[in-house]
């Protein structure tokens, strides 16, 4: 059978909290923090785990946060694989304001990481790779690791014949999208930056998504669209999912558990189109609650069940 390794190269404990108004120059009085191991493959590593999965957790960790990080994920029963790496673990804030509603999200850039330690990943990996297997890279790049990184790990995955599932932005998307990529799942922004255009219209949104699978060797592109939805791609098939609307708590981590859900329906042989429909109930699901507590999984499959009655386009 298939396994599962996400891959974070950044990740961060990620503290949550409330306050009474936000006002500036004052001393603002929060709740007491709740703490999450974060970062984009720890997400989805945590995401598959609550709709039970199972998942091999590989990420880059340093100092007494790395210590608390790999504690948080032991508590979680997720296995995991360490990175070592001198650097201390960031650290991200989230505060929400409880007359407003409204979040604010505070991320910090994380540590340099040295040659030796993000070329050790790349050995690492290399070793518990399998063919068949799904690896799941998720997150931007922390400082010194090079643009190239996420190409790397794509042709190592195929030079592994394992499945190799990509979610980052920026240049290192752009590196990444010249390796073979099993699936890829960009946002409109993203997917603007790959097709180099400014700006992504409802009209432009298929003829873009096919133009890049003519010139990438990309199997499956799947385009976050937020409260839209998303957009299955394929050479064969073009389809539009919508997402339900829902009360929002929380936007963190909702991108990761697209991705979870993801997978996860591909471990369980679910057509492309079905895939898709659960990415984003997961990721709906994910927006249900406060801080980092990711999607819950009789949410997502009470809206898995409403999105299929739907009319996709």
């Amino acid at each position: 059978m298939a396994h599962i390794i996400t891959l974070t190269v950044n990740p961060a404990i990620d503290k949550s909290t409330t306050v009474v108004g936000m006002s500036p120059n004052t001393k603002l009085r929060c709740a007491e923090p709740s703490y999450d191991a974060g970062g984009g493959g720890i997400n989805v590593s945590r995401a598959i785990r609550k709709l039970g999965g199972t998942s091999l957790c590989s990420y880059f960790a340093g100092g007494p946060t790395g210590e608390f990080l790999k504690k948080l994920l032991t508590e979680q029963n997720i296995e995991q694989s360490v990175i070592p790496i001198e650097g201390w673990t960031r650290e991200n804030l989230a505060v929400t304001d409880t007359t407003t509603n409204q979040q604010y999200r505070f991320g910090m850039p994380g540590p340099p990481v040295k040659e030796v330690e993000w070329k050790s990943a790349l050995t690492q990996l290399e070793q518990q790779l399998h063919k068949g297997d799904y690896l799941v890279a998720s997150g931007k790049l922390p400082p010194h690791v090079p643009e190239n990184f996420y190409l790397k790990v794509g042709r190592m995955a195929e030079k592994k014949e394992a499945r190799f599932i990509l979610d980052t932005s920026g240049e290192a998307l752009m590196e990444a999208a010249k390796s073979k990529v099993y699936m890829l799942k960009p946002n409109l922004a993203e997917l603007g930056a790959l097709c180099g255009v400014a700006s992504i219209t409802d009209l432009d949104l298929k003829p873009l998504a096919q133009q890049f699978l003519e010139r990438h060797d990309c199997e499956i592109l799947v385009v976050s669209l937020g409260p839209k939805g998303a957009l299955l791609a394929t050479k064969n098939t073009m389809e539009q999912i919508p997402a339900p609307v829902v009360h929002q708590k929380s936007t963190i981590g909702a991108g990761d558990s697209m991705v979870a859900g993801m997978v996860m329906s591909l471990i369980w042989d679910k057509p492309l189109s079905d895939m898709v429909r659960y990415g984003v109930a997961c990721g709906t699901a994910a927006t249900m609650h406060p801080g980092t507590q990711l999607c819950h999984k009789e949410d997502a499959d009470r809206l898995y069940d409403w999105i299929k009655e739907q009319k996709s386009t």
